[in-house]
């Protein structure tokens, strides 16, 4: 953005933010009940009260400009920059080296002239001096040895060139590199870029997310010069990578060649385009028979490698692939990987009423005998979730790599993912991490959130996903919701614990990031499925994905389309869970006989105001479900007397008995 744009941007922002301030028609954050308010008045309040949330006013600028709506709708003026790329990577084992050319063609489709285009090197993490979260193994970093805009190449130059002199050329500063052009970037057209680099593969790269493990195993990720998000709410993202929090990409198509020695089997983002030019006569026919096959089929095993594919002159073979609207691409390469695959039903994709069907790859050493199941992982997880979600998987295939040595748990990309071998934590766990990295499918690559600054949208809806599968896959009796809660309320309410809503690597060190990026947005997202209920919680969740696929959703959208989907006000649903530390703990006084009645003494102990599901059981064996409405802790009180029906002797007295929303203290919950 030049700079009388961003003037003239942040000047109407601040304009605006002073019409909210005088002119707010929104209604009240919280609907309190008259009569309860008026004697409250008399009172001073007895607990804090979820006051409206924060949004930034660059949100709020999207809104008037038509980008975005107030009921959670992309705005009739969205618009998202597009690209394209041709991706080549030679790898190099012998010295561990990628060497890499791009050639990419990026379609500037906002409203603003662009006079500089920002991408990221997430390589140079491991630059000496880039700024870092925790220790990195030093390679080097990236080596750019072309960069060209227009077909013009570029040097590099400093702040000041460019500032006093207005010069043409790039500054690469930590993991961003910013590219001035001799030509500014004009509104509806586009710009080709070139690029020519290698860096040293590390063995635990981008903190444990790609790398190379026993001279067998590479798998390349973060690894080319990637244009950054430019969008409506806060134009170019330029946040640095330090190795914590994650991405924040937007939608591309990309051709990808990879050329690595023979003997080595290559898979990628994308259709696999050459299969009958790079695979063996056995192994090609075994190829295409997994693809037929709805149980794991060995397409080749640990003593047919040497002749899995084919031969070359030159001892190399060259591999392409190809994807469309996709947020990333990765690859692996393995030499001594047992190859195995079939296919799984992902539902009408095409919409032509007959079922659809995904291609699932899976690649592991012998060291990793769990993983002879990981195909059925997978099958199971790709067929749960494109329907739990009401989203066909869209891509071609699904494949897994066993990545020991580079990463302990997993890590996601477009139509791939890296997973330990799990040996220690057993079958059931290697499960659930495939459930999970493969939920990751839609949350973020379909919805492409911003993981950096909100982690919590992605990795939360998604360990909320792979509890959800897992629970259908292994059953209740092996893993339940109350495991995200207990993960949760280890540190809920310390001084441990930070807010949802903190940007991801301003957490303090420790579990913070963890707890709010994991197992807290997941336990919330089963205590909002508790308030609205199953049925309304299924109806927003799928209208979410419904109309943010394939676009770039801030949490407010998604706050605004739940509230839209549900017809419900919970702005102090929001406050109390993702912008506060607070949390729930609803107990039993006690029970009291009063002449003919029975009262319940109910005490919010906690912060956050939520609704008290009550189950009583009677000696007649009767028993009554019954629900006190959050809005009574909105007003203030702490306390509430409830008055049982009369069916007989109350004999037992329980506070949200199955478990819906994570009770900070359950054991003052029950009264026998």
């Amino acid at each position: 953005m030049n700079y009388f744009v961003k003037f003239r941007k942040y000047l109407s922002l601040f304009s605006l933010s002073i019409v909210l301030v005088a002119c707010s028609t929104t209604e009240p954050a919280i609907q309190v009940d008259t009569e309860e308010s008026e004697h409250q008045t008399n009172l001073s309040l007895e607990r804090p009260i979820p006051y409206p949330i924060d949004i930034p006013n660059t949100f709020l600028y999207a809104v008037e400009q038509g980008t975005r709506s107030v009921d959670g709708q992309p705005g009739e003026n969205y618009w998202q920059n597009e690209a394209s790329y041709d991706l080549y990577a030679e790898l190099d084992p012998a010295n561990h080296t990628i060497h890499g050319k791009a050639m990419i063609t990026y379609q500037n489709n906002s409203p603003d002239n662009l006079d500089v285009i920002v991408l990221e090197l997430a390589q140079n993490l491991h630059k000496e001096g880039t700024p870092k979260m925790d220790f990195t193994e030093i390679t080097g970093g990236v080596k750019l040895t072309k960069v060209a805009a227009n077909g013009i190449e570029l040097e590099t130059i400093t702040m000041p060139e460019r500032w006093t002199q207005g010069s043409s050329g790039y500054i690469n500063e930590g993991t961003q590199l910013y590219i001035y052009p001799d030509e500014v970037l004009f509104s509806g057209e586009s710009m080709e870029f070139e690029f020519e680099w290698s860096f040293i593969v590390p063995e635990q790269g981008a903190s444990g997310r790609m790398g190379r493990s026993r001279d067998n195993l590479y798998f390349i990720a973060y690894w080319y010069p990637q244009i950054a998000v430019y969008d409506d709410v806060n134009g170019w993202f330029y946040d640095p990578f330090v190795g914590n929090a994650e991405f924040y990409h937007g939608f591309a198509d990309y051709n990808l060649t990879i050329k690595a020695p023979r003997e080595w089997l290559v898979m990628g983002t994308g259709e696999f385009l050459n299969p009958e030019e790079t695979l063996s006569e056995q192994t090609l026919e075994r190829y295409l028979a997994a693809g037929e096959s709805d149980e794991t089929y060995l397409i080749t095993d640990f003593d047919e490698l040497k002749d899995a594919t084919l031969e070359s002159d030159d001892n190399m073979l060259t591999w392409k692939f190809k994807s469309e609207k996709v947020r990333d691409v990765a690859f692996s390469v393995t030499l001594e990987s047992r190859w195995e695959g079939a296919r799984t039903p992902v539902g009408d994709l095409t919409g032509d009423g007959a079922p659809e069907y995904t291609r699932i790859n899976t690649f592991y050493r012998e060291e990793a005998p769990l993983w002879q199941l990981q195909t059925e992982y997978a099958q199971h997880s790709i067929t749960y979730l494109s329907d739990y979600m009401q989203t066909p998987y869209p891509w071609p295939h699904m494949s897994s790599v066993e990545g020991a040595g580079i990463i302990g748990g997993g890590m996601e990309f477009p139509m791939m993912t890296i997973i330990g071998d799990y040996n220690s934590a057993g079958p059931s766990r290697l499960y659930s991490v495939t459930a999970h990295e493969l939920a990751h499918m839609w949350f973020p690559m379909i919805l492409s959130t911003n993981e950096r600054r909100y982690t919590w949208i992605d990795e939360g809806y998604t360990s909320f996903h792979d509890v959800e599968a897992s629970i259908d896959y292994l059953g209740s009796g092996q893993i339940d919701r109350t495991e995200e809660f207990g993960r949760y309320l280890q540190i809920a309410g310390s001084d441990f614990e930070g807010e949802i809503m903190r940007w991801s690597d301003f957490h303090y060190p420790g579990p913070a990031y963890g707890v709010a990026s994991y197992p807290k947005p997941a336990s919330v997202l089963y205590a909002l499925r508790g308030v609205i209920g199953e049925e309304k919680f299924m109806e927003a969740h799928h209208e979410l994905i419904n109309r943010w696929k394939y676009k770039h959703p801030y949490p407010w959208d998604i706050f605004n389309t739940i509230e839209d989907v549900t017809d419900e006000d919970l702005s102090w649903f929001w406050r109390s869970w993702l912008y506060e530390t607070w949390v729930l703990d609803q107990s039993i006084e006690g029970v009291t006989i009063e002449e003919d009645k029975t009262v319940i003494n109910i005490r919010d102990e906690g912060n956050i105001p939520m609704p008290v599901l009550l189950r009583l059981t009677y000696d007649s064996g009767t028993v009554v479900n019954e629900k006190i409405s959050e809005t009574h802790w909105l007003n203030g009180f702490r306390t509430y007397e409830f008055e049982a029906p009369d069916h007989g002797t109350l004999i037992k007295v329980e506070i949200d008995p199955d478990h819906l929303f994570p009770d900070i203290y359950r054991s003052n919950n029950v009264w026998e």
